[in-house]
């Protein structure tokens, strides 16, 4: 009998050896059919060459070299890049049950792991419902006398210092920050405004750096501002469900949320969701807007079709005296096609993060289980076979409608950015009184760019500006 057990376990001891073996070999050779690319250094990967350089030259040279899908590394994480617009619809759209929506853990932790972007499902529906009916054409249309007061006050106060020179993607931050609170909170008392303005932006400055938290350091400085924003956030909470209000902005549409079981959103998933919702809003539109205002200034025909285009609408308001209307924004073809052609230019969000949730097969390539996957959007959008010469500007080219999944600047699928519309609102209305009613000039050189990590004109875009004359209608550029 003792020797039945023993031949027993030296055959079940062989049987698994051999078993081992033979998984150890499958996954080799699985992942001898990993994309072809470079990891970079350990740990660090390629982070600070996608980081500090040109997206263009990062890009373009590793699918030149490798094709279309190739493997690296960021912050820390194994990645799949795809390149070509059948892989990304084939990542969001085609088989987005495979990729859950994924971003680095340092990112997660200080927007919030509730945040809708980070979240797929039900729960992630749930909340694009409540975020797309706070940004729907019903409520931002009466929106439009607050971003406009909201953009004059800005064009303002840069024009109300004779010869000082402005960061203009600074500037715009600024501007954009203050509308994304208005969609948000609608009016905020300006002591909350303030704090929150000044954490937000200790968090976002160490946003993209290296997750190391060693006291002094931006991510750590971050670490401690979205503590501080939660405390903020949690007394604006309490203050309006004390109050009892019922507005149509963010916070109110997250207030009165209520699941099929009658569960409301805890504090923290609030809290998460509208940061989310303020980080998406901010920096990104902010140097589209940077973008623009160089794409206008280096081109003075571009400048006086905008122009034209634009007083005639001032003149039917009286010159300024009456305000925008919500039609008048939505008849601004030649503004509308300048910042359709600024979006594919300077293609500000160059990928977007998701990750495998299983093993997945594309074109023979593995694409492993808990690697990070990223679209590129940008690869696509300065692709000559979609768009002719598109490393130059031409906002004609919008007159005819790109061909399918080849123009995607606020993403695809499900997890397409449900703000567009705001942003785009937000630009037209700050153009309008821009080129109406004010002139600026560009200080030293604009050809360089800086990546932070947001392409922007270098030193974001040193400028001066001032009022014109009511007299005159001689543009300065």
């Amino acid at each position: 009998m003792g020797m039945v057990l023993v031949y027993c376990f030296c055959c079940a001891l062989l049987m698994a050896i051999v078993l081992r073996e033979f998984k150890k070999r499958n996954q080799e050779k699985k992942r001898a059919n990993l994309p072809p690319g470079s990891m970079g250094w350990p740990y660090i990967g390629e982070t600070l060459q996608l980081y500090t350089q040109n997206p263009d030259i990062f890009f373009a040279s590793r699918q030149k070299r490798h094709g279309e899908i190739f493997k690296t590394s960021i912050l820390g994480c194994p990645c799949v890049m795809v390149a070509s617009p059948e892989a990304v619809r084939f990542v969001l759209v085609k088989q987005a049950c495979l990729f859950k929506p994924s971003y680095p853990p340092s990112k997660e932790k200080l927007i919030g792991p509730s945040a809708i972007f980070f979240h797929q499902g039900i729960y992630h529906n749930q909340l694009r419902k409540l975020v797309q009916a706070s940004l729907s054409f019903d409520v931002i249309r009466n929106l439009v006398p607050h971003i406009e007061a909201i953009a004059i006050s800005a064009l303002e106060s840069w024009s109300s210092t004779s010869g000082k020179v402005f960061n203009t993607f600074y500037e715009m931050k600024k501007f954009t920050f203050d509308a994304a609170v208005l969609s948000i909170f609608g009016s905020l008392d300006t002591c909350y405004g303030e704090n929150l303005k000044r954490n937000y932006y200790i968090l976002d400055k160490g946003y993209n750096s290296f997750p190391t938290h060693l006291p002094g350091t931006l991510y750590t400085k971050s670490v401690m501002a979205r503590r501080r924003l939660s405390r903020i956030l949690s007394q604006i909470i309490r203050e309006r469900k004390k109050k009892g209000l019922v507005r149509k902005d963010l916070l109110g549409f997250l207030l009165n949320f209520k699941d099929a079981n009658g569960e409301a959103l805890s504090n923290d998933q609030i809290i998460d969701n509208i940061l989310g919702v303020l980080f998406a809003a901010q920096d990104t539109t902010a140097s589209l807007l940077t973008w623009i205002l160089k794409y206008i200034h280096d081109d003075s025909k571009l400048f006086e079709a905008i122009k034209i285009e634009q007083t005639a609408i001032y003149e039917s308001n009286g010159r300024g005296k009456n305000p925008l209307t919500w039609s008048q924004t939505r008849n601004m073809p030649i503004t509308n096609r300048v910042i359709m052609e600024s979006l594919r230019l300077a293609s500000i969000i160059s990928f977007t993060f998701r990750e495998a949730t299983q093993d997945v097969e594309y074109k023979g390539f593995l694409i492993p289980k808990g690697w990070k996957v990223l679209p590129l959007f940008r690869n696509i959008h300065h692709n000559p076979d979609f768009f002719t010469d598109p490393h130059v500007f031409n906002p004609s080219r919008f007159e005819v409608v790109p061909k399918p999944n080849t123009f995607m600047p606020f993403g695809n699928g499900v997890h397409a950015c449900p703000g567009n519309e705001f942003a785009k609102l937000e630009m037209l209305i700050l153009i309008h009184h821009l080129v109406t009613k004010f002139r600026w000039e560009v200080v030293g050189s604009a050809n360089e760019v800086q990546y932070d990590p947001f392409p922007v004109p270098q030193q974001g875009l040193q400028a001066k500006f001032w009022k014109e004359s009511t007299s005159t209608a001689v543009h300065h550029l």
